[in-house]
């Protein structure tokens, strides 16, 4: 595949990408940690729920695939043609370990440029990495142009952190930390506002012939035991990447001694994380 040269970019997207590859390429096969340990109420992951969403399809594509897990399920769910694109030769090293996926065609790359034919799939999902894509209208373009006619796209989106829960107190904690950050440690800013509203992927997919989404929004819940949740937040926030060691001191300390008022009797807080899906297909020709 021919990356487009970084002078025809915005210095935003390179930077964002640079910083992806890098941070996954050091974590492999944390993607999929969280996810796997925080089930909706039905006992299903946020994996399961958006394959759910291409029920039936036997060819599908992954934007954003890391280590490969949603396409592991959508492998037992009997898609017979799987395909992942991602940033990180890591996560795709960790994602070809999987025996689900030995056939599987995985891609270093861009999602902005898709390395596959014309009408190659019947469906395309990503979860959780369109939301951190620059150059989105590219994104959508490829993804209608590698799609069937009357392919389903299905997205998944952060939605934001329940009140009251512990995933809620660590962002109003953590926020004033976020901000001290002196500019040369800030991080890139990722992806486009647009992919996590329905309204915006609207405005973005219209255009490229999809039909307006649908949209619901599930719950997960990342909870367990003070230090447990600590760990995963930390994990799930890419903002930690750039505080220094006593900030994150400082503000596990904080965490910690806050967190105990959320306790239920069995010694577990609560840790909500909404996840918004979308779902939509291309117009048939």
């Amino acid at each position: 595949m021919t990356a487009t040269p970084s002078s025809s970019r915005p210095d935003s997207a390179d930077a964002a990408e640079a910083f992806l590859r890098d941070f996954h390429n050091r974590t492999p096969g944390r993607q999929s940690v969280n996810m796997e340990a925080a089930p909706l109420g039905d006992g299903r992951t946020g994996y399961q729920v958006l394959a759910a969403e291409v029920a039936g399809a036997r060819r599908v594509l992954d934007l954003g695939c890391a280590d490969g897990a949603l396409l592991e399920v959508l492998a037992a769910a009997g898609a017979e043609e799987l395909a992942g694109i991602d940033l990180a030769d890591g996560e795709l090293e960790f994602a070809r370990r999987r025996p689900a996926l030995a056939r599987a065609d995985l891609r270093q790359g861009r999602a902005q440029e898709l390395p596959f034919p014309d009408g190659s799939f019947d469906a395309v999902v990503s979860h959780m990495a369109l939301m951190l894509m620059h150059e989105v209208e590219q994104v959508v373009a490829e993804t209608a142009r590698v799609l069937a006619p009357g392919g389903r796209f299905a997205v998944a989106v952060g939605g934001g952190s329940v009140p009251g829960e512990a995933m809620s107190l660590f962002l109003e904690l953590a926020r004033p930390y976020f901000k001290a950050v002196p500019p040369e440690r800030s991080m890139p800013r990722l992806g486009d506002r647009r992919s996590r509203t329905r309204e915006g992927l609207d405005e973005l997919l219209t255009p490229a012939g999809f039909e307006p989404v649908s949209w619901q929004t599930v719950t997960i819940d990342m909870g367990g035991t003070p230090e447990r949740v600590w760990i995963s937040l930390t994990d799930a926030f890419y903002d930690m990447t750039a505080l220094d060691e006593d900030q994150t001191a400082r503000l596990r300390t904080d965490f910690l001694a806050a967190a105990p008022a959320l306790l239920d009797p069995t010694g577990r807080i609560p840790s909500g994380m909404r996840l918004n899906l979308a779902t939509t297909r291309l117009a048939a020709v």
